[in-house]
């Protein structure tokens, strides 16, 4: 029997406790993860509806039920595109804006607790490493 790739492992923990962590942020103000997801998103800008599917990788049909029911909050607005009347952007309204910027606040406490036993300088170069990893 193989062992477990160390790395892979560490990763799929880190990523079980990170989505735990902000399952619990999203529940403890009434919303799902993906609704958390899209307000992470939306906060400070625009976005057309079909870039927001593809940065959630959901089907359309999916995101606008998604959609509906953060607007039926008074969490998001709809409104077609001034560059592309053809297209629809989805943007956070003021209280969507405020419930955005407590849930950071939260979520990057139980972060924290993730993150504890890292040194500044340790978290410095985990963000390095993981921005490398990341970009395209």
């Amino acid at each position: 029997m193989t062992k477990p790739d160390p790395l892979l492992d560490a990763l799929a923990q880190v990523a079980f406790k990170t989505t735990t962590a902000l399952t619990e942020v999203a529940g403890d103000v009434g919303l799902t993860l993906p609704q958390l997801r899209v307000l992470g998103i939306l906060r400070g800008r625009r976005v057309r509806m079909s870039d927001l599917a593809a940065y959630l990788a959901l089907e359309k049909s999916s995101l606008s039920g998604l959609v509906d029911r953060a607007e039926g909050r008074g969490l998001v607005k709809r409104e077609r595109s001034e560059a592309d009347a053809r297209a629809i952007e989805v943007f956070l309204t003021d209280r969507g804006e405020a419930l955005a910027r407590a849930i950071e606040h939260r979520a990057a406490s139980a972060v924290d607790d993730l993150l504890g036993p890292l040194s500044q300088a340790e978290r410095d170069a985990l963000l390095g490493l993981l921005a490398k990893a990341l970009s395209d």
